[in-house]
């Protein structure tokens, strides 16, 4: 049978393993791919777009036109809200470029953060357009009134209309109208049928992206040592619920998602940002996710205008959000979209988690606090199952000079020291196992705090006290990572010693390896450890010293 000390390295070694494996995920995940152009291009021989059938067509239907970047001979539009500063371009009429006016670069932070452009390291742009014979798309020409748009003081919005020009004697305008103090933006466009023949367009609505990382700016995805959240897009129905989908997985044309529904959204999602397109609910729609050139890539979705007879007009209007994953943001936004932030695959344990110290943030109002005061909840809520392993550990310490004398009664003969050791264990009523067994039943709910406190952008940019400015970054001065090395050094020394040396000079060595991790990984996740180690450090004091009471007065008898 395997005892403790055994049961207790294979315990660390598996956390260790599960940071190694982010690491290495890290280590190996694709380095950005630059051009010599601010304007990536598909290659001469790429072929278009795969096409993209709308929810109802027949053969022969209009498709979506290739999503390759146009030319940037078009003229910028900025629009300036409360929230944020945009870059529309008249090549498209699309958005170019969007800079949050109330979320900061994870590098410095008096600087506003781009989450979007049209950058060769970090391409990311939205585009839309009209499906039919001449119709407006993402590649057509646009007219505006004015060239900046603001949102004034007294004002909830403001619209920005561009008319494309008339072309088979339709006319089209497309309407951007933003609000203030919300990251939706109401993308539209008003159809005119002036000709004399019945029409039915389709409209797209999609994202062209590369398959690259976040950038530091905006993710600070270097400063986590590894640690690596899912960024590419993701499909959301009430059918078939949240699926995200790999680039990998479409380059190969692999990618498995919900494709036609009347309801969810599509969008893109890194660390900390998404941007989704949310068609109102009913509507009918097609979801789809391209390969379109040389590490770029469309999530996007087609949906129906409906028929237009002959001197009439219709309109078709898709929300995008683009913005922070505040999960009380999205909650109300659209259904699902709160999936956006990436718990991992214990979601089902993380979420409640995180809504329990958000609620204790309420009451506190600083998150460095609201950790420590988690940290000791989820410390009483374990502690019966804590009390019984630290007992075990204080038992099984009271027993090592008789190991001792089992060792070298036995010598090298493992088997019959074994069967000692098993006797001694039932003599003394000593279970092997009791230091680790609850110590099992925790690890899920630790994975998932550390998924949150990693995914969180509440924590952002949020102080603690003193040095601790940012609890999503490192600890400037390592501190936290120093102390927890020193608590973590006691906690082992107040635990039985291992006999085998190979095994006694592993725990000697993961206070050291595991700071060496911690000096890399958020402030936030290494207050928790380091409050976590502290009350395991009393706890422990406290039951062996009752033990050793125990022992005495038993002794006495």
């Amino acid at each position: 049978m395997m005892d403790t000390q055994r049961l207790i390295a294979l315990i660390v070694f598996s956390v260790s393993a599960f940071f190694l494996w982010e690491a290495w995920q890290k280590q190996n995940a694709p380095k950005p791919v630059t051009t010599t152009s601010t304007v990536p291009a598909l290659p001469a021989s790429a072929a278009p777009a795969p096409v993209v059938a709308p929810p109802g067509a027949t053969a022969g239907a209009p498709t979506v036109p290739s999503a390759a970047p146009a030319a940037t001979t078009g003229e910028p539009i900025t629009v300036r809200t409360d929230l944020f500063d945009i870059e529309l371009n008249s090549v498209g009429g699309d958005i170019h470029r969007v800079t949050m006016r109330k979320v900061y670069s994870a590098l410095d932070r008096s600087l506003p953060l781009t989450l979007m452009e049209p950058d060769a390291k970090h391409y990311f742009v939205t585009q839309s357009g009209l499906l039919g014979e001449g119709l407006p798309t993402h590649k057509t020409e646009y007219e505006s009134p004015q060239r900046s748009y603001a949102l004034t003081d007294g004002k909830d919005i403001v619209e920005v209309s561009l008319k494309a020009r008339e072309a088979n004697g339709t006319e089209v305008t497309k309407r951007y109208t933003f609000h203030r103090g919300s990251y939706v933006i109401d993308v539209a466009y008003d159809v005119a049928n002036r000709s004399d023949k019945p029409i039915a367009p389709f409209a797209y609505f999609q994202f062209l992206r590369d398959a690259n990382p976040p950038s530091e700016q905006a993710a600070q995805t270097s400063a986590f040592a590894g640690v690596t959240t899912f960024t590419g897009p993701a499909v959301y129905t009430d059918e078939a619920k949240f699926h995200k989908v790999d680039f990998k997985d479409i380059a190969k044309g692999s990618q498995s998602h919900a494709k036609k529904a009347k309801d969810g959204w599509i969008g893109i999602i890194q660390h900390y940002f998404v941007s989704a397109w949310l068609p109102k609910e009913g509507t009918e729609r097609e979801y789809f996710t391209n390969k379109v050139g040389d590490n770029l890539y469309t999530a996007g979705v087609v949906i129906p205008v409906g028929a237009i007879a002959p001197g009439a007009s219709a309109s078709v209007d898709v929300p995008v959000y683009i913005g922070p994953q505040e999960t009380e943001t999205l909650e109300k936004v659209a259904p699902g979209l709160k999936l956006a932030v990436d718990y991992g695959w214990l979601y089902v344990l993380a979420a409640p988690l995180f809504w329990f110290l958000k609620w204790i943030h309420g009451i506190v109002g600083n998150w460095g606090w609201s950790i420590i005061i988690l940290t000791i909840v989820i410390k009483l809520v374990f502690y019966p199952l804590n009390a019984k392993a630290g007992r075990s550990m204080a038992q099984m310490k009271v027993l090592g000079p008789k190991m001792e004398k089992l060792k070298q009664l036995y010598g090298e003969d493992r088997q019959k020291l074994n069967t000692a050791m098993m006797e001694l264990y039932r003599t003394e009523k000593i279970n092997p196992l009791g230091g680790c067994l609850p110590i099992v039943v925790q690890i899920p709910v630790f994975i998932a705090l550390y998924w949150v406190l990693l995914a969180s952008i509440e924590l952002r940019h949020a102080p603690w006290l003193g040095w601790i400015h940012d609890l999503s970054a490192p600890d400037p001065f390592f501190i936290l990572p120093v102390i927890y090395a020193i608590s973590m050094f006691v906690q082992t020394r107040l635990n039985p010693q291992p006999a085998d040396p190979v095994q006694a000079k592993v725990m000697l060595m993961m206070p050291i390896m595991f700071s060496v991790f911690f000096l890399f990984f958020p402030a936030g996740l290494v207050l928790y450890w380091v409050c976590q180690n502290l009350l395991s450090i009393l706890q422990q004091w406290h039951i062996n010293k009752t033990l050793a009471a125990e022992a005495k007065a038993k002794a006495r008898r």
